[in-house]
C-alpha cells in the first residue's frame, strides 16, 4: 500500500485513525494496522518479518541478561549473521551467483530470482541498531513482545524509513498517547510530502524515463534535462515520503527523526551526507564507521573505513554495479575534501561550493539510474558533449509541458531552503515590527503553513491521483 493513494488517504488512514484514537488498546491496535499494512503488499512475508522479530526479541533479551563479554559479543554477532544472512540471501544472493558464474567456467550455480520483501533493508538496520544498542548498554531490552513488535513494524517507518533508533522511541511506546496534541502538525507534514510527491517528482518522472530509456540516440540536452529531473524527482519523492511518515508518526504521538535537510543546498559533499538520508548515513557513522576506528587510527585506516561505509551505501541501496560504483564515487570526494578540497571550499565562494557539490551529486544520480554502467558512461558522455548542445528534439519537447516545467521550477525553488526563508520574513513582518522578536516555529523548527496553503495542495494532489495512475515510491526497490 502507498500513501500517496487513494485507498490510503481515504480509506485506510481514516479507518484505521478512528480505531487508534477510540481504543484503549493503541498499542494494540497500531500493531494490528501495521501487520494489515504490510499484508497487503507483501503477504506471506510477514512470516519472515514475524521470524527476525521473535529472534532478535529473544537474542536481545539474552544478550541484555548476559555479564559475560565474550558471552554477549557472541550472541550479537549470532543475531547480526542472522539479519544480515536473510538481508544478502534475498538481496544479493542472485548478483553474487551471477558474478560468480561470469568467472566460474561452466556457470555451476543457479541463480536465484526472489522477490525482494518491502523494507527489508531498513527494517534490518532497525534490528541491528536495537542489538548493538542492547549489547553497549545504551538502551535497555523491551521486556514487552508486543512493543517491539510495534517498534519494527510501525507502518509510517516500515517500508522506507526513516531508520529510527529504538532509544528515540522508547519513551513514547511506553507513553500515555491517549491525548496526540500533534494532529495537526502530522497533518501538514503529511500534505506537504503528498505534495512532494505528486506535484513535483511523479510529474518529472516521464521526463528523467524518457531520457534515460534512449540509449544511443540520446542528446546532449535531453541528457542534462532527464538528469535534473532525476535529480529533482529522487529529493522531492524520498524527501515526501520521508514528511509523510514523520507526519503519521506525529499523529500517533510519536518523533520521528528528520531525513533531509535541503541537501542541494551544500557546499561539499561532505556536507551533502549530513543533509541526504540523515537516518541512513548516522546509521553508518555509528555501527560501521565509528566501531571501524573511524578517524582515530591514522590516515590509512580512515581512508579504509570511508571506502568500506560508501562501498556497504552503494551496496544498501542494491543488488548492482552501478550501486557500488556510485558508493565509492561519494567515498572518493569525501576523502578529497578530507585530504584538502575541503579546506579550498572553504575559502572560494559560495556559489563555486554549491556549483561544485550540485555537479557531482548530478552525476552520481546518473550512476544511480542509469541500468549498467555502460549505459552509465554513454549517458555521462552525452552530457559532457556541450559542442552539440542544442534545443532537444520534438520527442523531449512534447515532454516539456506547462505541467512539467512549472513542477522543475517548483523542484528547483523548494529544494532549497526558500519556503523557510519567505516564511521567516513574513512571520518576522508580522509578529516583530521593531525586529526584536524571532518568528514561530513548531517543535522540530518547522513552519507552519497556512491552512488554506495546505488544503489547495491536498486537494490538487488528490485530483491528480483520482486521474493517475499509481507510482510507488522510488526507495520501495532498496
Amino acid at each position: 500500500m502507498v500513501f500517496s493513494s487513494i485507498i490510503f488517504v481515504f480509506y485506510f488512514l481514516p479507518v484505521f485513525l478512528l480505531g487508534y484514537y477510540l481504543s484503549g488498546l493503541r498499542t494494540g491496535v497500531l500493531l494490528a494496522g501495521s501487520v494489515a499494512f504490510y499484508v497487503w503488499g507483501e503477504g506471506a512475508y510477514i512470516f519472515l518479518l514475524a521470524g527476525l522479530i521473535c529472534a532478535n526479541y529473544a537474542g536481545a533479551r539474552a544478550i541484555a541478561r548476559t555479564e559475560a563479554k565474550s558471552r554477549r559479543r557472541a550472541l550479537l554477532g549470532g543475531l547480526i549473521t542472522l539479519d544480515l544472512g536473510v538481508l544478502g540471501f534475498f538481496k544479493y544472493a542472485g548478483f553474487l551467483a551471477h558474478n560468480l558464474n561470469a568467472i566460474l567456467p561452466g556457470a555451476p550455480l543457479a541463480e536465484p530470482h526472489l522477490a525482494l520483501p518491502l523494507g527489508i533493508s531498513f527494517f534490518t538496520f532497525q534490528l541491528i541498531s536495537y542489538a548493538c544498542d542492547v549489547h553497549w548498554r545504551r538502551v535497555e531490552e523491551e521486556p514487552d513482545l508486543a512493543r517491539f513488535a510495534v517498534y519494527i513494524l510501525m507502518f509510517p517507518h516500515l517500508i522506507a524509513g526513516p531508520i529510527v533508533r529504538f532509544a528515540n522511541i522508547r519513551a513514547e511506546l511506553h507513553a500515555d498517547r491517549r491525548r496526540t496534541r500533534r494532529l495537526g502538525l502530522g497533518l501538514q507534514y503529511f500534505i506537504v510530502g503528498l505534495c512532494q510527491k505528486v506535484l513535483v517528482a511523479n510529474t518529472v518522472a516521464p521526463l528523467a524515463n524518457h531520457a534515460f530509456g534512449l540509449g544511443p540516440a540520446l542528446d546532449p540536452a535531453t541528457a542534462w534535462l532527464g538528469a535534473i529531473a532525476y535529480t529533482l524527482q529522487i529529493y522531492f519523492d524520498f524527501g515526501g515520503y520521508s514528511n509523510m511518515a514523520i507526519g503519521l508518526a506525529f499523529m500517533l504521538g510519536f518523533t520521528f527523526p528528520k531525513n533531509f535537510d535541503h541537501p542541494y543546498a551544500s557546499r561539499s559533499i561532505t556536507e551533502f551526507w549530513r543533509r541526504w538520508h540523515i537516518s541512513l548515513s548516522s546509521w553508518f557513522r555509528d555501527y560501521v564507521y565509528i566501531p571501524l576506528g573511524g578517524n582515530r587510527q591514522g590516515l590509512a585506516n580512515t581512508v579504509r573505513n570511508l571506502l568500506v561505509v560508501f562501498l556497504l551505501t552503494g551496496l544498501w541501496h542494491g543488488a548492482a554495479w552501478t550501486f557500488v560504483i556510485w558508493g565509492l564515487y561519494h567515498g572518493a570526494f569525501l576523502m578529497l575534501e578530507r585530504f584538502g578540497l575541503g579546506r579550498l571550499l572553504a575559502r572560494a565562494p559560495s556559489p563555486v561550493g554549491h556549483a561544485y557539490a550540485l555537479l557531482v551529486v548530478i552525476a552520481g544520480w546518473v550512476l544511480f539510474r542509469a541500468e549498467s554502467l555502460p549505459q552509465a558512461l554513454s549517458y555521462l558522455h552525452a552530457m559532457a558533449d556541450l559542442s552539440d548542445l542544442a534545443w532537444p528534439p520534438v520527442p523531449t519537447r512534447v515532454l516539456l509541458d506547462n505541467q512539467v516545467l512549472l513542477a522543475m521550477a517548483a523542484g528547483v525553488v523548494f529544494a532549497v531552503p526558500t519556503l523557510p526563508w519567505l516564511l521567516d520574513r513574513a512571520q518576522a513582518r508580522k509578529l516583530a515590527p521593531a525586529g526584536t522578536q524571532e518568528p514561530r516555529l513548531d517543535t522540530q523548527g518547522v513552519h507552519v503553513l497556512a491552512t488554506p496553503v495546505l488544503a489547495c495542495g491536498l486537494l490538487l494532489s488528490v485530483a491528480i491521483l483520482a486521474g493517475a495512475s499509481l507510482k510507488p515510491f522510488l526507495y520501495f526497490r532498496f
